[in-house]
C-alpha cells in the first residue's frame, strides 16, 4: 500500500513538472541562418491563462552577414524590381592569326603534336581567323532601348547580343564608347514587355558602410545577385584601355567576378550608384575588393555618347604626384600638401600657360622622383591637397575651353596662373 502511494506521488510530481515546462517554455536561441521553430504547445486552463512568448525574428546569413527577415524581404523586393532591367551581353570578335601565331595542339592527350594535314584532323591547314566570345552585363538606361555597359565589354566587338531576364535575345549596336571612364552605350530596337529603365542614385551621397548590391552575370550565370557594403570611396582606377585614370571610384566587397562587368551596383533603395568594372584579386575571381565607376560620372558621359558617340574631357596637360609629409620633410618643400608637377606635356594648355615641371631628379626610398617643379595648392579657389583633387575638380566642374586659375608655389612663393583647358587627347606620347 505504501509502495502504491509512492508510485502515485511520483506520477503526480512528474505531471506537475511537465506542465511547468509547457507553461513557461521560452523560444530557443536561433543559430544564424535557421528559421524560428514553431512555438511549443502551451497547457492552458480556465483558471490560469498563459501568454505566448514573442517569437524571435527570423534571421538569415548572406556572405557571412546575419540579416533579419525584414532585410531579407527588402533584398527580394530589390531583385524583383531591378533584375528585369539588367541584361546579359555576349560579344563576338573576329581574330586574325598572325604569321607567328602557333596553333595549339588539338589532341593534347598525345605526347607529341600532330602536323596539320595528318589523317583524322578536322582541317588540313590552320584557319586564318577564328571567333572569340566574351560575356558581360549591362542595364537599361531609357525607354528608347539604350543600354549602359563597360567599354572593355564591347571593345572591338563584331557582334553584340543582348539577352533579357526572360530569355529574349536580340542583336544590339554600339552607339558610343568612352575608354577613359570605361563606359559604353549599346542599343536594341525594342525592349521586351515589362522591362524599364533603372532608377539612378547619387554617388555623392554614398557613405562607407552602406549596403551595396550587385546584379549581373558572373561567369555567364545570368541574374546573379550578391550583397556587401561600400568598403571605400575616392579610389583612383586606371583601366587597361587608356592612359588616364577614373576618379572617385567606389570600392565594395560585394562579390564581383568576370561577367559582372557593366552591371549595376545598387544602394539599399535599388538605385544605381555605380557600374561594376574591375576587381583586385590574385586569382581571376572575387577576393572582396571590387570597383565601380560612380554613377554621377556616368550621368555626365552617357548623354554625350548617345548624342555624339564620344565624350570630351577637359585637359590640363601635366604629370604629377601628391605631396606627402614625408616628401616635404625629406626635400624641404614649402608645403606639406598639394599636387607636385613633375612633367608638363609639350604644347599642352599647361605648357602654353607657363607651368613648370621638375628641375632635377632625386631618389626617394629607392625610387626616382622629380622635384623643383610647381606645386599646385588650389584650383579656382578650391584647395588641392593631393593630385587626385585636381583630377576630380577638372572632371566634375570644367569643360573644354574653360579658363581655370591655378594657385601654385614656385621657388617658395605663391602665384596664380590662368590656364585655358584643352581637349584631352586619346594618346599621350610617353
Amino acid at each position: 500500500m505504501k509502495r502504491m502511494s509512492l508510485i502515485v506521488l511520483l506520477v503526480i510530481l512528474s505531471l506537475t513538472l511537465m506542465a511547468c515546462q509547457l507553461e513557461f517554455s521560452f523560444p530557443k536561441l536561433l543559430q544564424a541562418g535557421k528559421s524560428a521553430p514553431t512555438a511549443p504547445a502551451t497547457a492552458v486552463t480556465e483558471e490560469r491563462p498563459v501568454v505566448k512568448p514573442t517569437p524571435t525574428p527570423r534571421r538569415i546569413v548572406v556572405a557571412g552577414k546575419v540579416l533579419d527577415a525584414e532585410e531579407e524581404q527588402l533584398l527580394v523586393s530589390i531583385y524583383e524590381r531591378v533584375n528585369p532591367s539588367v541584361v546579359n551581353i555576349r560579344v563576338t570578335k573576329k581574330v586574325k592569326l598572325g604569321e607567328e601565331f602557333k596553333f595549339p595542339n588539338i589532341v593534347p592527350e598525345l605526347p607529341f603534336t600532330l602536323p596539320f594535314g595528318s589523317p583524322g584532323l578536322p582541317f588540313a591547314t590552320p584557319p586564318e581567323e577564328f571567333f572569340q566570345e566574351g560575356v558581360g552585363s549591362g542595364f537599361v538606361w531609357d525607354e528608347e532601348g539604350h543600354i549602359v555597359t563597360n567599354y572593355h565589354v564591347v571593345e572591338g566587338a563584331d557582334e553584340v547580343e543582348v539577352t533579357f531576364y526572360n530569355g529574349d535575345s536580340t542583336l544590339a549596336s554600339v552607339v558610343g564608347t568612352d575608354p577613359d571612364s570605361d563606359v559604353a552605350v549599346i542599343k536594341v530596337d525594342e525592349l521586351p514587355q515589362g522591362v524599364h529603365p533603372v532608377d539612378l542614385g547619387d554617388s555623392d551621397q554614398v557613405k562607407v558602410g552602406q549596403r551595396a548590391i550587385a546584379i549581373g552575370n558572373p561567369f555567364g550565370l545570368q541574374g546573379t545577385m550578391t550583397v556587401g557594403i561600400i568598403s571605400g570611396l575616392g579610389r583612383v582606377l586606371r583601366p587597361g584601355t587608356t592612359q588616364f585614370s577614373i576618379p572617385e571610384v567606389i570600392q565594395t566587397d560585394a562579390a564581383i567576378n568576370p561577367g559582372n562587368s557593366g552591371g549595376p551596383l545598387l544602394d539599399s533603395q535599388g538605385r544605381v550608384i555605380g557600374i561594376n568594372t574591375a576587381i583586385k584579386s590574385p586569382v581571376r575571381a572575387s577576393a572582396g575588393v571590387g570597383f565601380a565607376v560612380p554613377i554621377n560620372l556616368v550621368k555626365k558621359v552617357v548623354p554625350s555618347l548617345i548624342e555624339r558617340g564620344y565624350y570630351e574631357y577637359p585637359w590640363l596637360g601635366i604629370r604629377g604626384m601628391s605631396v606627402t609629409r614625408a616628401i616635404a620633410e625629406e626635400f624641404d618643400l614649402p608645403v606639406k600638401r598639394g599636387a607636385l608637377v613633375i612633367e608638363v606635356i609639350r604644347d599642352s594648355p599647361a605648357d602654353k600657360a607657363g607651368l613648370q615641371g621638375a628641375k632635377k631628379e632625386v631618389k626617394f626610398r629607392g625610387e626616382p622622383l622629380g622635384i623643383g617643379g610647381d606645386i599646385i595648392i588650389a584650383i579656382d579657389g578650391q584647395e588641392v591637397r593631393k593630385f587626385e583633387d585636381l583630377l576630380v575638380y577638372l572632371v566634375r566642374n570644367t569643360t573644354v575651353g574653360q579658363e581655370v586659375t591655378l594657385t601654385v608655389i614656385r621657388d617658395g612663393e605663391e602665384k596664380e596662373i590662368k590656364v585655358k583647358l584643352g581637349k584631352r587627347p586619346k594618346v599621350i606620347k610617353e
